[in-house]
């Protein structure tokens, strides 16, 4: 599993790290969108490589968690019901756009469903599907639990503010419970309760660095128990690699859930502490107009990104029939086919990515 959309699904203001009621500067934040277009690039890299230490370098799925958790809680000082239809408004459309194309194909490849084709409605559990469109589906997973995360923020965001600090440190309790005490169900609800577990601290992060309780923290504390966090999760991935075959932070919740605990909270800390915004990105205008394209379509090149990598496979099979091409171009390199499936991406980009901006009630663009 790889997120963002993927940067969470949604794209959102900047927020400074002060209290809710501390006035803001207007603008996007291009330290939260450049987080967000390299969680979504490393994403897309984890899948066509395979690099079981690509977590460890950039925990693109807790990173997208945090920066999604801070979205919605300052969503949040709207009326909680109104907030949830929206992030549901702009999540399920391009869902169910995407999700048409992939059930049409297992449909095309005898693939029969039964009453759980309803989760390719709402996919509050893992939809169902045939092996056939595995690859193309197994990525809901992240679109699932940040659906989950919506809609618990109201209560949640309520908890975390009536003690922020216990609260925060609470929230790793449930992956420690689900390792170590009780496995939960083998089912639908089971896999997501582990996946919600795994992500939630990241997620209350997010509360943290909007509500200011990051920055009023001092450096020695942050740092010293964000390392120690990243220390356990990865004594714990390596420890563990013989019983999970790898050393994959993606194979391994408890793992996961620890590293990106530590990392998120230092990208926060730093964040709110320093007062990172990457302001100077605008300068360098391709670069911040592809940043902005990528917080854009999200959701788009999230849901895609497998489709394409699938189809560049058939794709990069017809250049062998061309003499010059398998003369001249690395037909056998992975890079290559990591080339091919982003220029896939720009398609998929272009055909779809409107499907974001109706969702958003906002007018269709090839790019925004």
């Amino acid at each position: 599993m790889g997120s963002p959309p993927v940067g969470p699904p949604d794209a959102g203001r900047s927020d400074a790290g002060s209290p809710p009621a501390a006035p803001r500067a207007p603008g996007r934040d291009r330290y939260f969108d450049s987080l967000r277009a390299l969680a979504l690039v490393r994403v897309v890299a984890y899948h066509t490589f395979g690099w079981a230490w690509a977590g460890l370098v950039f925990p693109s799925m807790g990173v997208m968690f945090g920066l999604a958790g801070t979205l919605m809680a300052k969503s949040l000082e709207r009326p909680a019901p109104q907030v949830v239809r929206g992030r549901l408004r702009r999540l399920l459309p391009p869902f169910w756009f995407w999700g048409a194309f992939v059930v049409v194909a297992m449909l095309v490849h005898g693939w029969m469903p039964g009453w759980q084709i309803v989760y390719w409605i709402v996919p509050l559990g893992d939809p169902p599907g045939n092996a056939w469109g595995e690859q193309a589906w197994e990525i809901i997973w992240y679109l699932r639990t940040y659906l989950w995360f919506v809609l618990l923020s109201p209560l949640l965001l309520r908890l975390f503010r009536l003690a922020p600090v216990p609260v925060l440190v609470v929230s790793l309790a449930p992956v420690l419970v689900l390792n170590f005490a009780w496995a939960g169900p083998d089912n639908r609800v089971g896999t997501a309760l582990w996946d919600l577990s795994t992500y939630l601290f990241c997620w209350m992060l997010g509360f943290a660095h909007r509500d200011g309780v990051l920055q009023r923290v001092k450096p020695a504390p942050v740092v010293v128990l964000s390392l120690a966090a990243m220390a356990y999760g990865g004594w714990y991935a390596f420890a563990h690699r013989a019983e999970y075959g790898t050393y994959d932070l993606d194979e391994n919740p408890l793992a996961q859930a620890f590293w990106s605990a530590g990392f998120v909270m230092l990208l926060m800390w730093a964040k709110a502490y320093f007062r990172i915004d990457f302001a100077g990105l605008t300068r360098l205008r391709r670069l911040n107009r592809l940043v902005s394209v990528f917080n854009a379509r999200a959701v788009t090149i999230y849901l895609w990104h497998e489709i394409a990598l699938v189809l560049a496979v058939p794709l990069i099979d017809r250049f062998w029939d061309v003499p010059a091409f398998e003369a001249h171009l690395p037909l056998e390199s992975q890079w290559f086919l990591f080339a091919v499936g982003w220029l896939l991406i720009v398609v998929f980009v272009l055909l779809c990515g409107w499907v974001e901006d109706v969702a958003a009630r906002k007018k269709p663009r090839l790019l925004p």
